[in-house]
C-alpha cells in the first residue's frame, strides 16, 4: 500500500476534474473520510489500511499514478500523474456480445 500525502489525494482530483463528494462515492468511502484524509497535517493520509486501499484503488482505475518519495521522475519528489488513456490497464474489456463473439 503505498503511502499517500493530502497534496497527492487533492492533486489527484484536480486531475481527474472530480470533487470530494465523487471520489467518495466511486471509493466507496464517506464523504467525511475523504475531507480528513486531505486535511491531516502531520504529512501522510492516515487511516483504516481497507479505507485508504478503496480510495487509492479508485485513483488508480480512474487512471492516476501515485508517485513514492524517491520514484522515478525528474524531482525525485512525491506526486501524480495521469496514466496514457491508451494503456492496457485502462482499457475496457471487449464484451462478448452475439454480434462480435465470431469476429476474433
Amino acid at each position: 500500500m503505498p503511502m499517500l500525502t493530502p497534496a497527492q489525494l487533492r492533486a489527484a482530483r484536480a486531475l481527474l476534474g472530480i470533487d470530494q463528494r465523487t471520489l467518495a462515492e466511486r471509493a466507496g468511502v464517506s464523504l467525511p473520510t475523504i475531507q480528513r484524509m486531505e486535511a491531516a497535517s502531520d504529512g501522510y493520509v492516515r487511516g483504516v489500511v481497507d479505507t485508504l486501499t478503496k480510495v487509492v484503488d479508485a485513483l488508480e482505475r480512474e487512471g492516476i499514478e501515485l508517485i513514492r518519495e524517491n520514484s522515478v521522475s525528474t524531482s525525485g519528489g512525491r506526486g501524480v500523474r495521469l496514466r496514457d488513456p491508451t494503456s492496457p490497464t485502462l482499457r475496457e474489456p471487449v464484451r462478448r456480445t452475439p454480434d462480435n463473439a465470431s469476429a476474433s
